[in-house]
């Protein structure tokens, strides 16, 4: 009897103690109706940051503002400049004045043929000839039925043997760093810009692989 009498204090004791916290924990959460106050808060440094937002007064700066306007000229973490605009004229000067900063090598070859069958085969096909698998006959076979799909026509072949001459004047086996950057940077005719796909790195190692199809 006595054993019961004790486990009974036991549990009534307990269910005492997590009333208390329950109703501790309520009343310190509501506040006073007087105030924006959400009571005790936990570790509230690890969410209040100590620099200013953006979008907050700031009195270190003479218009008020955290959010400054940078300096003339400087670029942003990870983006590179490239000076040069989209037009016949800075392709030209880009051709002239632009050359590949990366070292030919194995790894740098390995590395701008891998990017260029990801993003430049489909068109221009596997060894540069222009007949990547999208200017050919497809068609597809699905709830629709069967049908053909839109056929893109074929860019023209790298190769030296083809003679093949470039849109904007001379053979396409003889583009420079230059133009053939420019034109990854912005497209060109039926190519669209791929300056949003490949850094500028990647792109500076299409330009040497390219070279590599040129020679054929």
């Amino acid at each position: 009897m006595k054993e019961n009498m004790l486990v009974m204090n036991k549990k009534n004791f307990l269910g005492t103690v997590c009333v208390a916290v329950a109703l501790t924990a309520v009343v310190s959460s509501c506040g006073d109706g007087t105030t924006r106050s959400a009571g005790w808060e936990f570790s509230r440094n690890m969410y209040d940051p100590i620099a200013f937002n953006p979008d907050q007064p700031n009195k270190n700066f003479k218009n008020n503002s955290t959010a400054q306007t940078p300096p003339q000229g400087s670029n942003p973490i990870g983006f590179d400049r490239f000076d040069y605009g989209n037009s016949v004229e800075e392709y030209e000067r880009a051709g002239l004045e632009l050359k590949n900063p990366l070292v030919v090598n194995p790894a740098h070859l390995k590395e701008g043929e891998a990017l260029y069958l990801t993003y430049c085969a489909v068109c221009h096909g596997k060894d540069g000839a222009g007949d990547g698998p999208i200017t050919k006959d497809r068609e597809v076979d699905d709830s629709r039925g069967k049908r053909a799909l839109e056929n893109f026509p074929p860019p023209p072949s790298y190769h030296q043997s083809a003679g093949t001459p470039s849109s904007r004047g001379g053979q396409m086996s003889e583009l420079s760093d230059g133009k053939i950057y420019h034109t990854i940077t912005y497209g060109y005719n039926a190519m669209g810009s791929h300056a949003s796909q490949l850094s500028p790195e990647e792109r500076w190692k299409v330009v040497m692989y390219v070279h590599e199809l040129q020679k054929k």
